[in-house]
């Protein structure tokens, strides 16, 4: 049973004071049986208070409300998780059958069976028809699923967003792993599997893993008989004891680590520092640096401006 240390920092600066910075902050340990925080630390500018509560998802969710004018807004967390090994029997023999029948009663399996992306059915529907077979169990379609866009999709970072569509990542074929749960979550919805983003970290191993050692994105799917399997198309790989999971939702906007907006016209740039330590003491750094929007000077804009965290890697 692995134990990894933790340490995520998001820094947002502004080249103007801003003030009443709103925030909803997702970058808690999820409650799961398949790993256990043993120490969490939650530093923020100005220490203001944080509200904590479950969201719809069952999300621990903090919001704070940074008030005096400020000039950099610094979220740090620093958490020590040890991996359970606990994972689902993914290769359930279950049918569409019985998803049909687990499915039928449980609205919130139906939600996540929904495609976000109905104006795409035909494409998607091309894409699908090359890695599924009628006939299939439920856990054999996912895992094609994955292989698929392994196979398909390139790994290259820097060409996509957190903006990015699915309809532009079947043009460019390219993209993190961020697009490609996206693009999973979609292509499982067109044989009404349900299934559901997943927001987290993957951590060092002896193999070496793309995404290793920064913010990461992967899909669960529900296996009847089983419950939420997940799997990482990125890696092509059903997850590891080297999986830590944040937030799960239908994508990306529901697990965003950072969201808020503050009051001020400034441009913001945000960078994203994460380090991931193995028990054996090797550690893994990433550092993302994002632009953000701008303001011109002397261009009339809102007074109220978004902020969003980075895009996972």
């Amino acid at each position: 049973m692995p134990v990894f240390n933790i340490h995520h920092i998001t820094r947002y600066e502004y080249d103007r004071p801003i003030k009443e910075s709103v925030n909803e902050i997702r970058i808690y340990p999820y409650v799961c049986r398949e790993q256990e925080a043993l120490y969490h630390q939650l530093n923020i500018t100005g220490s203001p208070e944080v509200f904590q509560q479950k969201d719809y998802w069952g999300n621990l969710t903090g919001m704070f409300n940074l008030m005096p004018a400020h000039r950099e807004l610094v979220i740090e967390s620093k958490l020590i998780v040890r991996t359970l090994g606990v994972q689902p029997a993914w290769d359930q023999p279950s049918t569409s059958e019985d998803l049909r029948l687990a499915v039928a009663d449980n609205l919130n399996l139906l939600e996540l069976a929904r495609s976000s992306e109905p104006e795409l059915e035909q494409r998607l529907a091309v894409e699908v028809a090359n890695f599924f077979q009628p006939g299939q169990t439920v856990a054999s379609i996912v895992s094609a699923c994955a292989g698929y866009i392994y196979r398909e999709f390139q790994y290259l970072k820097g060409i996509t967003s957190v903006e990015t569509t699915v309809a532009e990542i079947l043009e460019i074929r390219s993209g993190v792993c961020q697009d490609f749960a996206h693009l999973m979550l979609e292509l499982l919805r067109q044989i009404d599997i349900p299934c559901r983003y997943v927001s987290g970290y993957i951590c060092p191993n002896k193999n070496g893993m793309r995404g290793e050692g920064a913010t990461h994105a992967w899909v669960e799917a529900w296996i009847p008989g089983s419950g939420w399997a997940g799997i990482d198309p990125t890696n092509n790989v059903w997850v590891t004891d080297t999986h830590v999971k944040l937030a799960v939702g239908r994508n990306f906007g529901d697990c965003t680590p950072v969201k808020g907006t503050f009051r001020g016209l400034a441009r913001q740039s945000l960078s994203v520092y994460v380090s991931v330590g193995y028990e054996d003491g090797q550690t893994i750094e990433d550092i993302n640096k994002v632009k953000l929007g701008g303001t011109p000077g002397g261009e009339e804009i809102p007074e109220y401006i978004d902020q969003e965290d980075q895009q996972q890697q």
